[in-house]
């Protein structure tokens, strides 16, 4: 490598710069305030753990994500987090084990083996919500209500909900005897909705008439919040799971009709379908071709710490919101305060700095001999002394 070459950074790993770095700072903050006062107590989990606990009931796609390095000191691998809903499942299971329901916010940087989509960080800004212990719709649309909240306080506006719920395709196949293989095939043809092929596959492989109609219907089930109705006349008779997560969407869609969202439904999107166990949603912005946050309900995690419980929550990606926010406005300047060889002076403005900054203004010292540029300082006024007493001017 080059001297030239060192200050390249890998591919897909970005830095936040002052400016840039202050509007994520102040976000962040904000959304944790904002879950404080709803409940969420604030975890900070660490950056790496054993990928025995890292990994556990998270996935094949998160173990793909996932840096791997050997702890020195006791030889046994360790993970780089890629995600920390994984940590929180830990904490409540172990760290906390609370007994009844338990609210849980977090934010801080993962890192991914590799994008999940063109242009994406490797790098983001994780900020989100896990609510534990609580099995009900409600808990669902606390957190969607939570996340839009999100959205909003970020400046965000015409946001587009997306709803789905795993458990009406896998309610469709409790019964149906196919092997694993099978079972992919068929997840895979709904997923691209490709009717025709799933159409042949479904007549080769499924010989309950009634299945198979309801499986050809699948992805044409998405669009408006009208797709409840006909979800309800086209899987008439279904499994009860089927029917009981049709009505629990319609149940979420009815609970945010008030907020100022569009919500768009597919019965047949199924992100996350060997983790999620329940509702899953994701919120978009037009233009933007990824999620600004996501998240469901995956109730089975923590049975690999040996404690299962109800589970559901979601998580943004800070440096997105921020992307595509409305409030990126400029911090507030600051004050320069000239070096001063005089001590009885000096002694008097560091009196007026320490007064100054306690009121929570910026102020910036120079130093002997400094070459100013008030531009890199960030600063628009000036400390200066005038006829005996100190006052703050307005720098050109």
């Amino acid at each position: 490598m080059t001297i030239a070459d060192r200050w390249l950074l890998p591919d897909g790993v970005d830095e936040v710069l002052p400016e840039r770095a202050q509007v994520v700072e102040h976000l962040r903050r904000q959304l944790l305030d904002l879950y404080n006062s709803w409940g969420y107590d604030l975890v900070i989990p660490p950056m790496v753990e054993f990928t025995d606990s890292l990994l556990s009931g998270s996935g094949s796609d998160l173990d793909l994500m996932t840096f791997r390095i050997t702890d020195q000191l006791s030889g046994r691998m360790m993970g780089i987090r890629a995600d920390i809903t994984p940590q929180t499942a830990r904490m409540d299971a172990h760290s906390l084990r609370r007994e009844g329901p338990s609210r849980l916010c977090y934010a801080g940087t993962v890192l991914h083996t590799r994008p999940r989509g063109p242009l994406e960080s490797r790098t983001p800004i994780s900020i989100g919500v896990e609510l534990f212990g609580e099995a009900t719709v409600a808990a669902d649309i606390e957190v969607i209500e939570l996340l839009l909240q999100s959205i909003s306080s970020a400046g965000v506006e015409n946001v587009h909900l997306d709803l789905g719920h795993v458990d009406i395709f896998r309610g469709l196949l409790a019964d149906a005897g196919l092997s694993a293989d099978s079972e992919a095939q068929l997840f895979d043809l709904v997923q691209r909705k490709a009717a025709r092929e799933l159409a042949q596959w479904i007549e080769s492989n499924i010989s309950d008439p009634q299945l198979a109609g309801w499986l050809n219907v699948l992805p044409s089930l998405a669009g408006s919040v009208e797709v409840l109705a006909a979800a309800r006349d086209k899987l008439a008779g279904a499994p009860a799971a089927v029917l009981a997560a049709v009505a629990q969407l319609e149940e979420i869609v009815t609970a945010i009709a008030q907020r100022n969202v569009t919500v768009y439904l597919d019965l047949g999107e199924l992100p996350g379908y060997h983790y999620h166990t329940g509702v899953v949603f994701a919120a978009y912005v037009q233009g933007y071709g990824k999620a600004l946050g996501n998240g469901g309900r995956y109730d089975h995690v923590g049975d690999a710490f040996g404690r299962p419980r109800p589970a559901t929550g979601f998580a943004c990606n800070l440096k997105s919101l921020v992307s595509q926010s409305a409030h990126n406005e400029v911090a507030k300047l600051g004050i320069f305060v000239a070096h001063s060889s005089n001590s009885a002076v000096a002694e008097q403005m560091t009196q007026q700095i320490t007064e100054l900054r306690s009121q929570g203004e910026r102020v910036v010292q120079g130093f002997a001999d400094q070459l100013v540029d008030y531009s890199e300082l960030n600063c628009d006024r000036a400390l200066v002394e005038q006829d005996g007493s100190w006052v703050i001017q307005k720098l050109s």
